[in-house]
């Protein structure tokens, strides 16, 4: 997957901690965070989730995601590491 500008991951502090499932805007596009996707959150704070590319007909490519697959970390995750 391309990163976005840099960013390919995103971890819960990334998203503003957000407690309702919506479609959020930040500044690479619009995320969709799923109450699944939360509730992984809420078990596993440090976990750090994948962003995937949402194709619609009603957006620009680009512009939509949503969460993908997601790693569970001990250590929170730091974006600047390219371990």
């Amino acid at each position: 997957m391309a990163t976005l500008m840099g960013i390919n991951k995103v971890n819960w502090g990334q998203v503003g901690r957000v407690t309702k499932p919506d479609r959020y805007q930040y500044s690479f596009g619009w995320l969709t965070i799923a109450a699944e996707d939360l509730a992984i959150w809420e078990n596993n704070p440090s976990a750090v989730f994948t962003l995937v590319t949402a194709a619609t007909t009603e957006y620009p490519p680009g512009d939509e995601y949503r969460l993908g697959t997601f790693e569970l970390r001990q250590t929170p995750y730091d974006p600047n590491s390219y371990v």
